[in-house]
């Protein structure tokens, strides 16, 4: 739902420096009941007022491709409509499908635009065994994205690794497009440490007295849960005082299946499925932020959005290499431990450098502080969109 989007930070902060927009996108079902038509009615009216006009669209997910060419339609149809009565000058696309659109809408109406290039769509399939190389999705998915870069006016890459392998793709090889680097960022006013939520969270949880270890996010796919709990079964051997935190909205039989196979106790680990408003105070909880994800080329594009609100809320990590540009966090601004590979001997090497730094008074304010100056809503994203916006509109 769009009230959990991440891509309401962006544009709240983006209004404030003057941008006007108007936002359409696809909700799935839970929109069109009358609680969920209620909700989406309060929240428009409240982006209203923060300069951000909102229209959205049912999204249909099955048959796959009869479903996402009729949201094609439907979406340039609606956006057309708002082209012409807003007369808007540029469309941002967020991802492969938005990005067909704001194509049409180009060629249409001759807006400019930005391919906002939030993974390797066809290759993140493919890594996560939906789709074979060489089918009819990929093939699909790999001709469109040919004609939106292309085409595009501006580009946005999560990663830098990934910037020089894409740009000599076919569409980006030999043209000079506006390019920003813009990693998935925080609120810092909402990630932040607290002393006091911290004392009650542990409470709640009755962990006062124990080394808690957090992961946030989904099951399994991209994040290797089982090598999480491989770890942290390695860690219980060198620390018995160890927590395991699972945040998640999957399936809680599956962590505890995954943690009775490794023989650790129900009083050595949770599991907790909370709103995302909640995940702050559950974060500041914890000593050390955990994220295994898996290595192959479409995660050379990826920004693991908890990377940085970890350590916005002051908790170091232990993540493993490979991924996008995260290798960074730990071999340059020093924000925890990095794991080469998935064995128990690299574990037990990780389990004992994690402890040193868990116990660094400073670890808080350090982990912040790389919050700040890579991860931050405003210095970072901010200023990098605003100076897109400025080059793909002044472009002759």
């Amino acid at each position: 739902p769009l009230g959990q989007s991440q891509v309401l930070p962006y544009l709240r902060e983006l209004a404030k420096r003057g941008v006007k927009f108007t936002l359409l996108s696809f909700e799935r079902d839970k929109a069109f009941t009358a609680e969920g038509v209620a909700q989406c009615e309060q929240l428009r009216e409240t982006l209203k007022t923060q300069g951000i006009e909102w229209h959205w669209l049912r999204y249909h997910q099955r048959p796959s491709i009869p479903a996402t060419i009729y949201d094609v339609m439907r979406g340039f149809s609606k956006a057309g409509a708002l082209v012409r009565r807003n007369r808007i000058e540029m469309v941002h696309a967020r991802g492969h499908i938005p990005a067909t659109i704001a194509l049409a809408l180009k060629r249409r109406f001759g807006t400019r635009m930005i391919f906002d290039l939030r993974g390797l769509m066809a290759e993140e399939y493919v890594d996560a065994e939906h789709w074979r190389e060489g089918g009819l999705p990929y093939r699909m998915t790999k001709a469109a994205e040919r004609r939106i870069l292309a085409a595009t006016d501006g580009i946005v890459t999560l990663t830098e690794r990934i910037w020089p392998i894409i740009r000599e793709w076919e569409g980006l090889r030999g043209r000079a497009v506006p390019h920003e680097v813009i990693p998935c960022c925080v609120d810092l006013s909402l990630f932040k440490f607290s002393d006091e939520e911290r004392a009650r969270r542990r409470g709640e949880l009755g962990l006062n007295d124990r080394l808690v270890m957090v992961y946030s996010g989904s099951l399994d796919g991209w994040y290797l849960t089982e090598q999480m709990a491989d770890f942290f079964a390695a860690f219980l051997k060198q620390n018995r005082a160890a927590h395991l935190l699972w945040l998640t909205t999957g399936s809680h039989d599956r962590v505890r299946e995954l943690m009775q196979a490794r023989s650790i106790g129900s009083d050595d680990f949770s599991v907790r499925a909370v709103a995302s408003s909640e995940v702050p105070s559950y974060l500041v909880a914890a000593d050390v932020g955990l994220a295994l994800i898996k290595r192959c080329v479409s995660k050379l594009a990826s920004s693991p959005t908890k990377n940085g609100e970890y350590l916005a809320c002051g908790v170091p990590l232990v993540i493993n290499a490979g991924v996008g540009d995260s290798d960074l966090l730990i071999n340059e601004w020093q924000a925890g431990v990095l794991i080469e590979d998935f064995g128990e001997q690299d574990y037990l090497k990780a389990a004992r450098e994690i402890q040193i730094i868990v116990r660094d008074n400073e670890v808080r304010n350090k982990a912040r502080s790389v919050a700040e100056q890579v991860f931050n809503l405003d210095t970072i994203a901010g200023e990098r969109y605003a100076s897109l916006y400025e080059a793909v509109l002044t472009a002759d």
